[in-house]
């Protein structure tokens, strides 16, 4: 894939997001919420990050799984998503800078 392919691409899923974005948000002013979707809204950013993980882990190695299993703890210990998810980039890039 070219640098011109790659960046038509990110244009083009970055245009896809912001559509839904917008989509959703005009959508949403005709919806009541109730606490069934509140419940579903809540969920649904952490079970895009899990389906994302899921296929780095099946997918990587030792690296992945090392961080897959810290993000994990870091999760249970401190209840910080996006903290834990730092934290499991930065663990992969070692373990790969490591050699692993």
């Amino acid at each position: 894939m070219t640098n011109v392919e790659f960046s038509i691409l990110l244009m083009a899923m970055a245009l896809a997001s912001y559509g839904c974005r917008v989509a959703g948000f005009l959508a949403m002013r005709f919806v009541t919420i109730t606490p069934r979707i509140e419940a579903a809204l809540r969920a649904t950013p952490l079970s895009v990050m899990a389906g994302i993980v899921a296929v780095a882990a099946m997918r990587g190695g030792p690296a992945e799984w090392i961080a897959s299993a810290s993000v994990v703890i870091l999760m249970k210990l401190t209840g910080q998503d996006v903290l834990s998810a730092l934290l499991g980039v930065g663990i992969v890039a070692l373990a790969r800078w490591a050699g692993l």
